[in-house]
């Protein structure tokens, strides 16, 4: 028998039949939303999560006794984590996709929430909801603080005027306001930045704005005042690539990064009273940074590779938090929340034989107590074996993947999807990824290529992909392909290519840019049509000069876009595709895949189109991204099979 732990008093135990010499998991053990989507922990140690119950998505929380102190069920919002302001109240971030009106740029838009919730009295609203002058939607966040000894958060917010009863956005740019988190009071404590500005700040230990980036979007000049609105640093990025991260380790400086003339990001440190500039990490390779949530000092980092560490700034801290890497050898480890003493953290594992899993670690006890399985009816055995393979591409630049293999099942001569990522900004690591797994427990080897363009490596080869849509990029994975087939592992004969959003683009390339290798493709929210791409994200950001110039950076110049579109070219496919979108997406238009729909009915191609009604481009919602599962696997099954 195997339980669902969902907290340290087992607030549930659902008894699931033995997998042992089974059938594989349904398929919907892959595809639904993970029975436990995130935990946070209190300044006390009282934890709160997002848990499906008997079916239901709920918000529990638990005193540190591990007695229920909520459990209420989200509906149908979209929750895109929790975390605790204090003992009591509770943060809850949300989205929605709205559609504005006729006034504004694009038909629909993701906007933010956030749910203040008080554990004590089970109040809850939205932050901004008293104040009548704000919109209700939240615009970043940038800290909690104890101010007079109360809670503040710190929200950038969009004003509103009103005009015969009706509200509408005064300018759509964001101000910062500071909200009494137990009354829901804002008041604003920094201006919004003049019209084609962006702007974005750092608030003190104290609540004070000790920093403010300011940026042009016409030319790419910006600056970093400190709260006497002394510059401290300024450059030019044409494309905006700069960006206010946090404070130093010390609190006396600040921390922002930048890219230089020839693409290459840097992190720098300057002084909050001015000085002189010195860059950090200038050696190091970090996927992510542990902030103090009381100050927004940067007290670590994680390192990238294959076998990532925690790097803490105190020595002491980093001893600790070695140890605990330490206890998960086999596994990939996840620093997730800790309590302000670091007494009690919140580790997450994945990988091989590990489909997730939640720990709370009590380091008075040393102990590490289970209490989350993401995906409980995938046990140790139903996980594919996954590895990293290094390939050269064509021209000779080194590159790597992600191969997930059919639990049981020999690495030789097997059927494959080549499972490109998003982004294209993006990256593939060996871990578990349910898409992956779920085509190898179907019988399917599975390669993620990290193509040039990937961020798994330098910015060198970040950068490599700048103009390559549809042509290195995509060589790059039928490079992928090829070595698979060198080391025996593949049947060239039995692929297909799968993917979402830039993978859907890759998909669709695979079949109509390219020939020859691929039995069906699979695009799910793709881009079909680069040049309507670029039309669309510039006209949706108020043709901002900085947008034009980065996506130029990204895609070439304009006049080549139709050269690389699989639109163009849907009379050249030489293998039936699906297409998959949700019609709720705002990143990549539903128009996308129904361009290339009519484009290849048009040339009498074999193609399906799957509509996922409410649903974005991130397949939030559990009924739907299911659907997307069963009609690729169903889809890839029919033109693949993989006996």
């Amino acid at each position: 028998m195997r339980k669902i732990l969902l907290a340290t008093a087992s607030l549930i135990a659902a008894a699931l039949p033995s997998l042992a010499d089974a059938a594989p998991p349904p398929l919907e053990a892959y595809g639904e939303l993970p029975s436990v989507e995130d935990i946070a922990i209190s300044p006390s140690g009282n934890l709160a999560t997002i848990a499906w119950i008997s079916g239901v998505r709920r918000i529990v929380t638990l005193d540190t006794a591990g007695r229920p102190t909520t459990n209420a069920p989200t509906g149908d919002a979209k929750i895109r984590g929790i975390n605790w302001a204090d003992d009591d109240i509770l943060l809850i971030t949300n989205s929605a996709t709205v559609g504005l009106g006729p006034y504004f740029t694009a038909s629909k838009y993701e906007l933010t929430g956030t749910l203040v919730l008080s554990v004590s009295n089970s109040k809850a609203e939205l932050v901004f909801a008293n104040t009548s002058a704000i919109a209700n939607t939240t615009r970043g966040s940038y800290g909690i603080r104890k101010v007079d000894g109360k809670s503040v958060g710190y929200f950038g917010g969009i004003e509103l005027g009103r005009s015969m009863g009706n509200a509408y956005f005064k300018h759509g740019r964001a101000l910062l306001y500071a909200v009494d988190l137990s009354t829901n009071r804002a008041r604003q404590v920094a201006r919004a930045p003049a019209e084609n500005h962006y702007r974005d700040w750092l608030v003190d230990a104290q609540g004070e704005v000790a920093a403010t980036l300011d940026i042009a979007e016409t030319s790419g000049s910006w600056q970093i005042a400190n709260a006497k609105d002394d510059v401290i640093a300024r450059g030019v990025s044409p494309t905006g690539d700069v960006s206010l991260l946090w404070f130093g380790y010390g609190g006396s400086t600040v921390i922002y990064q930048s890219e230089d003339e020839e693409g290459t990001s840097h992190w720098y440190e300057v002084p909050l009273t001015g000085g002189q500039t010195k860059e950090i990490l200038a050696n190091v390779s970090t996927s992510r940074t542990y902030v103090d949530r009381a100050s927004s000092r940067m007290i670590g980092y994680r390192e990238r590779g294959d076998r990532p560490k925690a790097v803490m700034f105190d020595p002491k801290l980093n001893s600790t938090i070695a140890k605990i890497f330490a206890a998960f050898p086999d596994r990939n480890v996840g620093l997730m929340d800790w309590t302000p003493d670091f007494s009690k953290i919140l580790v997450r594992t994945e990988g091989n034989r590990d489909s997730g899993t939640w720990f709370r670690v009590d380091l008075a006890t040393r102990k590490a107590s289970p209490i989350g399985d993401e995906r409980p009816l995938i046990g140790p055995d139903d996980i594919g074996p996954i590895s990293r393979v290094s390939y050269t591409a064509a021209d000779g630049l080194e590159m790597d993947g992600i191969l997930t293999l059919p639990p049981g099942r020999e690495a030789k001569n097997l059927p494959v999807i080549m499972l490109p990522h998003g982004g294209p900004s993006a990256q593939d690591d060996l871990g578990f990824d349910w898409w992956a797994q779920a085509f190898a427990s179907r019988g399917y080897a599975v390669f993620q290529p990290n193509f040039r363009g990937s961020t798994n490596r330098d910015d060198a080869f970040r950068h490599a992909g700048d103009g390559q849509w549809g042509r290195k990029m995509q060589t790059d994975i039928t490079d992928g392909l090829a070595e698979l087939v060198r080391q025996g592992i593949v049947d060239p004969r039995r692929a297909c290519i799968v993917g979402a959003s830039y993978g859907g683009y890759a998909a669709l390339a695979g079949v109509t840019l390219q020939h020859g290798f691929y039995r069906c493709a699979v695009s799910v929210a793709g881009v079909s049509d680069v040049d309507l791409m670029y039309q669309t994200d510039l006209t949706e950001s108020g043709h901002s000069r900085m947008t034009g110039r980065a996506l130029r950076a990204q895609l070439g110049e304009t006049g080549t876009y139709d050269e690389i579109s699989p639109r163009r070219f849907a009379g050249n496919a030489d293998a039936p595709v699906l297409l998959i979108h949700g019609k709720d997406d705002t990143v990549v238009p539903f128009k996308q895949s129904a361009v290339m729909a009519d484009a290849l009915k048009d040339a009498g191609k074999p193609y399906e189109m799957v509509v996922l009604k409410g649903e974005d481009h991130w397949l939030s919602r559990s009924a739907t991204r299911k659907e997307m599962l069963s009609a690729a696997m169903q889809f890839v099954q029919k033109h693949n099979p993989a006996e």
